[in-house]
This record gives structure tokens, sequence and C-alpha cells, in this order.
């Protein structure tokens, strides 16, 4: 087979590093955008924060810098290579998106693993219990549970710290672990959480019963089989409702105490913008309160036209330094453009979702929310889809009554019987209001509840409905039955 070359024409697209800077800056909400900059001002000389606010003195500096910068390229030309082109990683970027809000965690209180750390240096074990110790405290998830088997603990032990220790070894010390506050933490699954919780509880009929059933009956208990446990432990209805209720006051993840409420959590939300409504109009503010304005460093530009006056008798290690202050100032321009760039870009984003959602915004009901998808701000913006996206993961609205994530405000479409079109969101809200009522004896199950929107003139069918329920965290009729 013979080989040959060819000559061959192609496009092909390449981000600049200031497209880079901008969609980074835009995945980031405006604490994370606030430690950004301050992170920047550090790392580069050449920026610095305006006094004077963003026009005046930085267009004076732009202009200078743009001056030398042409003068320079002339003795250096550009950057030898893209490995010189200076690198931009964003603190926090790559991080997951969050649409759901009770997943997310603003706490600043201690964590789980500093406040076992301080337990355990309290009980005065010995230097090797204390290090093995430590090692399981760190193996605990956010929620304080134990999920590896301590045999891979022991594994690890032995080839990571070269201390040999067997798993009925560690176990003796995670029982040590398990004595610790909050009550749960260290257990290995939920049974285990329940009943550690359980054991510091007087001991009472309704705990005793509680704990006979998280023993030997965990598993009718969790599909609510409770007329099988009445038969099999000998007791009565009363008797098995106060031993459910002493359960079901317990905390699956207790872990998740030290950190506050959710309440707490939302007030610690900084929003990134803010709408009011006042006399039947909305106004729309990007949060704009911990951004400083930026501009290029007058006293850098001032070093560099001084190098440019004398570019004659300059040496090698004088050009080695215009060229380090010729990227830092293009790096400066860059980045004072990106975030200029990212303010634009999540103001107009803001005012195409206040344009479709205006009615909502006005009254706050949101039985007034219309369907809305990404592809609907993009068409109002000019913005490309990925772009909206990005804008409107973890990132939040401040209006007059509370806080909302962007994402709160997409939603797919629905059509009544007469052709309109509503919002997801109000079905959800229908279905949610009709479970909450519901006999929790006997609970609605899809069938009942696709048949109640129907008649209410919501064309849905039932699988549409039991994604709606699960979306809503709500399980099937069969758990949610009380007796």
């Amino acid at each position: 087979m013979a080989l040959k070359q060819q000559q061959e024409l192609k496009q092909t697209q390449r981000l600049s590093p200031l497209q880079m800077q901008v969609i980074k800056l835009v995945e980031l909400n405006s604490v994370e955008v606030e430690d950004r900059i301050k992170q920047e001002i550090e790392d580069n000389p050449a920026l610095e924060v305006s006094d004077s606010g963003p026009a005046g003195d930085e267009d004076e500096n732009r202009e200078t810098a743009e001056e030398i910068l042409s003068q320079e390229e002339i003795i250096l030309g550009d950057y030898p290579s893209e490995d010189d082109i200076p690198d931009y990683r964003l603190n926090g970027s790559d991080r997951k998106n969050e649409t759901n809000i009770a997943e997310i965690s603003y706490y600043d209180d201690k964590s789980l693993s500093d406040s076992l750390q301080e337990q355990i240096g309290l009980l005065k074990l010995d230097d090797h219990r204390q290090l093995i110790a430590e090692y399981i405290i760190g193996n605990l998830d956010e929620n304080g549970y134990l999920q590896r088997d301590l045999q891979s603990i022991s594994d690890d032990l032995l080839f990571q710290q070269q201390i040999e220790v067997s798993p009925l070894q560690l176990e003796d010390i995670l029982y040590e672990i398990q004595d610790l506050e909050p009550a749960g933490v260290g257990a290995r699954n939920l049974r285990e959480c329940l009943l550690l919780q359980l054991e510091r509880y007087e001991s009472t009929p309704a705990v005793k019963h509680a704990r006979k059933i998280l023993l030997d009956y965990f598993e009718e208990f969790s599909r609510k089989h409770y007329d099988k446990i009445i038969r099999q432990m000998n007791i009565v209805q009363d008797e098995l409702r106060e031993a459910i209720r002493e359960i079901t006051s317990l905390n699956p993840k207790p872990g998740n105490t030290l950190g506050g409420t959710m309440q707490t959590a939302m007030n610690n939300i900084t929003p990134d913008f803010i709408v009011d409504s006042y006399n039947g109009e909305v106004s729309i503010q990007l949060n704009n309160s911990n951004i400083p304005s930026l501009q290029v460093n007058r006293s850098f530009s001032e070093m560099l036209k001084g190098y440019s006056g004398n570019r004659e008798s300059m040496s090698t290690d004088d050009k080695q330094a215009v060229l380090f202050m010729k990227q830092k100032i293009d790096s400066a321009k860059w980045f004072i453009d990106a975030v200029k760039q990212r303010q634009n870009t999540l103001q107009r984003t803001m005012e195409a979702i206040v344009s479709i959602q205006y009615d909502f915004f006005l009254t706050e009901d949101e039985t007034r929310l219309k369907p809305m998808i990404l592809k609907d701000v993009a068409e109002r913006t000019g913005f490309d889809i990925s772009t909206v996206s990005r804008v409107s993961n973890s990132k939040y609205v401040q209006t007059n009554t509370g806080i909302y994530p962007l994402k709160f405000f997409f939603s797919e479409a629905m059509q009544t019987n007469s052709g309109e079109d509503i919002s997801s969101r109000e079905v959800k809200l229908i279905l949610k209001e009709n479970i909450d009522n519901e006999n929790p004896v006997k609970p609605l199950t899809d069938d009942q509840l696709t048949k109640i929107l129907n008649e209410k003139g919501y064309v849905i069918a039932r699988r549409t409905v039991a994604k709606y329920r699960e979306q809503l965290n709500i399980p099937v009729a069969r758990l949610r039955k009380k007796i």
C-alpha cells in the first residue's frame, strides 16, 4: 500500500484566553467570583482594585498599555509558544452542578471530623489506638456513616501506615467512636445508626418495642408491613404506633446535625440577583456589592514604558522582564474584560428570565410560573444554550419574599383539556396539595392521583404522575401509609 502526502484546508474553532476566562467566570456564583478576583489580584501585580470606579484611569491605563505593547511586539514578537500563555485555573470551577438546594452546604461551623477528633482526644487512648481512631474518622462520610468495610480499612492501614490491625481490633475502636456525639455516628448502616441512638434513650416500653422492631423486623418496618409486625410481636396497634413514633423521631443522618438547620443554610446564601416588585413594576439588580472595580496597575504600566524607552540598549534579562510584564498586563486586561462580560451575560440572562416569568415576580404566586426551558432564554438573549445553563447553575435570586435557585424557574410544559400551556410546577403543586391532604390510613395511589388531575382538566398520564411524585421526593402510597 503506497503512502502519499496531500494538503487539506480545514476550519477549527479555538477559544481565546478571554473566552476561556468568561466561560469559567460565568459558572461561578458571586461569592466564588469575589474569591477568584482576590486570588487574581494576589497573583498578578499588573491588576489592582480601582478606587475611582471602572471608567477614567482604567481606560487611560489600557490605552497606554496598548501603545507600549505594540512597540514591544516589534522587539519580541508574540509569546514564543502556547505554553507561555499564563494559566488561568479558577478555584472551584470544576465542581458538579447543583440543582437541588437541599444538597448544598453553606455552613461555617466546626466540621464533623474536627468535632470527633477533639472528642477522641479526650479518651486518652494510646498513640497506636489514637492513630487508628483518627484513620477511621477520616473514612466517615458526610452523614457520619462508615461505608467501608473493616477489612478494607485494615488493608489500607497495613499498606499505607505499616500498621497491622485485625478487623476485630478495628471494631473495638469503632465502638469507642460510636459512643461519641452526635448519637448514631460511626454506624455502618441505617439500622445500626438508629439502634445506637435508641441505646441512649430511657428504657420505656415504646423504646423496647422500637429496638425489637429494628433488630428483628427491620425489613417489615421498611416496607410498612405493620400487620405482620403486630402479629409476630403480639402487640396491639397503639403499642406499634408508639414504637414507630420513637423510631421516626431519630436522626437518619447524624453527621448533618453539626451544620445547623436548612433555614440556617438559606440565611447564609448570598444571592447573585435581586428582583424587587413595587407598584406593579419589577426591577432587576445584579448583586455586585462585594465585586470590586478593577484596573491595570499604573505603576506597572509606567515601569514597562520605561523599559520600552531604552529598548535599543536592552539586555537579554531586560527583554525577559519586558516579556513578563507584557504577559501580566495581557492577563490583567483579559481578566478585567472577562469580569465585565460575565456581569453583562448574567444581567441579560436574568432580564430574559424575568421577562418570561414576569407574572410570578409580580405576585410570587407559583401557579403563575410559565413553562420555560433553557432554549427559551437562549433565544431571547442570543446566547448559546450551554451559556444559559452555566448561568443558571449555582446562582440564586432574592425576591421580596425569599431566595430561589435560578433553576427553580425552569420547567417543562403541560397542557390542559382546552389546549392551554401551563408549567409542570403548577401540576406538582396540585399533586403535593392532594397528597398532603390525603387520608394517611388510605393514601392516594398514582392511579387515583392521575384521575384527580384529569378531572381538574390536566392532560397527564399515570407514569408522568409517578415521575413528578418522585421528583418531589414523595414515596409510593404503600410507604406513606400510617396506622
